[in-house]
């Protein structure tokens, strides 16, 4: 195929929100489940912005029966005058990137968290029509868009209102995004979470698809957020709440104390969720160290030769959610996706307003405070012992004749070192697993049979974890340690495929390695390295053709097709023979991969917590009611 010319006439210029409809990854992260459901956030945050600012105490979310999403406010609603460049003001503010009110403090958006100036254009491009009907100086208007903003409507008045406030409606356009499907649980955790952000603030959520509907309205958000978070825990201390900051910013902080050992922070900057942390949370996590081993020193728990207690002891089973507002003037995000607080002087603020309430709590409260800190030095022992245990397991100069004979004995390793293209099987027992190393591509694919059931690791120390030989090995053989210091970079594979039976039984396998991963190994999910296999369930055989079957549908199409067949249900892995396993599950050409990811760590936290808590009969059921054996399965950690 020739090469065109490249020249002046090679440059395009997309006009208007051509730039969005071309590239809307560019906008929104991609075009998924994700970038779907970020459309709503964008005119949620809008109305979020006003009650922020103290403008409307009622914001309502609605998804009508043909997922139309429809976001209504009270706030200041939205200028409908002739703006400098000739048009409606409304209409700017719909179909020009980079126009809006939050550029300038004099607008009377002290703080904002929306995307400024782009969330609202960035619907409308991506969507097949958009309607805004706003109540502004004493009048009603509305404006229609279509086609992505292209076709525009004029600006009706309506009539007399006393109201103020803004109402967005939009159906998100199918060419761009393919199937248009809400997930109802999804939204009502962002629209619970914004209620817990603004005391006072009433959000309400109406599905009309099922005829559901949901308020949250909350006087003290952060301890209720607390609360919510740990309604099925057994907790250690109550919530404690602090607040301060100086006139530019403000800080809101909560915590608790609970029985697990995991570290959970959930950080917020004008209500925008910042999943990467940044300069306010160190702030936090540098008070919460000092604090702690300052009170421990002073009374006698540490003595002059001992080392501190570290950062991960002290927090280890604790809660926090610390939620910062910020002036237009000093706030800073890193990188597009707002995902990191890079404000200098948030660092600063934060620390010395927790620092301050920290020290006078727990002095005021010396036998809980003294209970913790026993809880924190046997967080350092056992840190202590892992860290020795550790050196055996990892990759490198810490192994030793015992676990190499251990990896042995199991690992069909690859023959290639090409960590870029490698893939370790995760395989249900001992036969399957010899199945799996008989029919395997041994030059890029490695096998490694787990036989029962692995450690729930919700609640076990890094000690525990390294004492268990399943996850030991597991451990060494990836090769990226684990836990706090696990490196993603150093994996030994590129695809981690977690392949068992097709029953309840391998569910629960799937779902306890899933929280190892998700709790010691996080960033193997976030980068996409994690992967369920879908082996089949039925083998259906005409004289010598053989067709295989995913799910019941599937099993009754062949029959449909084929008439009568001879049909095998496989009731495990292990009745499949080499080569039909290669054929359905492990061929890179014919297999069928879920990928798992995180879609709210909020959300999958809180799930984590509640069904690898002790009650393993809610586990159970859980899985019996929302795990089906199909093509079709969703395996991604969300709720629903």
């Amino acid at each position: 195929m020739p090469v065109k010319e490249y020249n002046e006439k090679s440059i395009q210029i997309l006009k208007g929100l051509d730039a969005v409809r071309k590239r809307p990854g560019m906008y929104i992260g991609s075009t998924d489940y994700h970038g779907l459901h970020h459309l709503v956030w964008e005119i949620m945050d809008n109305a979020m912005d006003e009650a922020l600012n103290g403008f409307g105490k009622v914001i309502k979310v609605t998804i009508e029966k043909n997922n139309v999403i429809c976001v209504e406010d009270e706030g200041r609603g939205m200028p409908t005058g002739k703006h400098a460049s000739g048009v409606p003001t409304i209409q700017v503010i719909f179909t020009e990137l980079h126009a809006g009110a939050k550029f300038s403090s004099e607008s009377g958006y002290k703080t904002a968290g929306g995307l400024h100036g782009v969330g609202a254009s960035v619907v409308n491009a991506l969507s097949e029509w958009l309607e805004v009907t706003t109540n502004y100086g004493g009048y009603t208007w509305r404006m229609t868009f279509k086609n992505g903003g292209s076709d525009v409507s004029k600006l009706e008045k309506l009539g007399p209102t006393n109201k103020t406030g803004t109402k967005v409606r939009f159906l998100a356009d199918k060419k761009i995004f393919g199937r248009i499907e809400y997930n109802y649980e999804t939204i009502l955790e962002r629209v619970r979470e914004a209620a817990f952000l603004t005391n006072g603030l009433k959000m309400v959520l109406v599905d009309e698809r099922k005829n559901q509907k949901e308020e949250f309205c909350f006087e003290n958000g952060l301890e209720a957020f607390v609360n919510y978070l740990h309604a099925d825990r057994d907790v250690l201390t109550p919530v404690v709440t602090f607040n301060g900051g100086t006139g530019k910013i403000t800080v809101d902080f909560a915590f608790q104390y609970t029985d697990g050992v995991a570290d959970s922070s959930y950080s917020f900057v004008n209500h925008v969720r910042t999943v990467d942390g940044g300069t306010h949370v160190i702030g936090y996590k540098t008070a919460f160290t000092k604090c702690f081993n300052d009170y421990a020193r002073k009374n006698g728990f540490l003595k002059e030769k001992d080392d501190n207690l570290d950062g991960s002891d002290i927090r280890e089973g604790l809660t926090a959610v610390i939620s910062l507002t910020i002036t237009e003037d000093l706030l800073e995000f890193e990188g597009q996706t707002k995902g990191k607080l890079g404000t200098p002087e948030a660092r600063n603020v934060v620390e010395s307003v927790i620092s301050e309430r920290l020290t006078f709590y727990l002095q005021e409260n010396r036998e809980m405070t003294d209970g913790l800190i026993r809880k924190m030095l046997r967080a350092l022992q056992a840190r202590k012992a892992a860290q020795k245990a550790r050196e055996e397991v990892r990759s490198g100069k810490g192994r030793n004749r015992k676990q190499e004979r251990l990896i042995s004995g199991k690992l069909a390793p690859a023959q290639s070192r090409n960590a870029k293209k490698n893939e370790l099987f995760l395989v249900e027992g001992d036969s399957a697993g010899g199945s799996a190393k008989s029919g395997r591509d041994s030059k890029y694919q490695a096998i490694l049979p787990l036989r029962g059931k692995v450690l729930n690791t919700e609640k076990a120390s890094d000690a525990e974890i390294l004492r268990n030989e399943e996850l030991a090995t597991l451990i060494y053989t990836i090769g990226a340690d684990f836990g706090e210091k696990f490196d993603v970079e150093s994996s030994n594979y590129d695809k981690i495929i977690i392949m068992t039976d097709a029953d309840t039984d391998g569910a629960h396998i799937q779902v306890l390695l899933l929280t190892f991963f998700y709790r010691y190994m996080r960033p193997l999910i976030e980068a996409g390295k994690v992967y369920v296999a879908l082996p089949p369930l039925y083998k259906a055989q005409k004289g010598k053709e053989v067709h295989y079957a995913y799910s019941d549908d599937e099993l009754e199409e062949i029959k449909e097709k084929y008439g009568k067949v001879e049909i095998q249900r496989y009731k495990g892995l292990g009745e499949m023979n080499a080569d039909q396993l290669w054929d359905t599950t492990m061929n890179p050409e014919t297999r069928t991969l879920i990928q798992v990811s995180i879609d709210d760590n909020f959300a999958t936290d809180k799930k984590f917590n509640i069904l690898m808590g002790d009650r393993a009969d809610i586990r159970r059921e859980w899985i019996e009611d929302f795990v089906t054996f199909t093509l079709e399965d969703k395996y991604q950690l969300r709720e629903g």
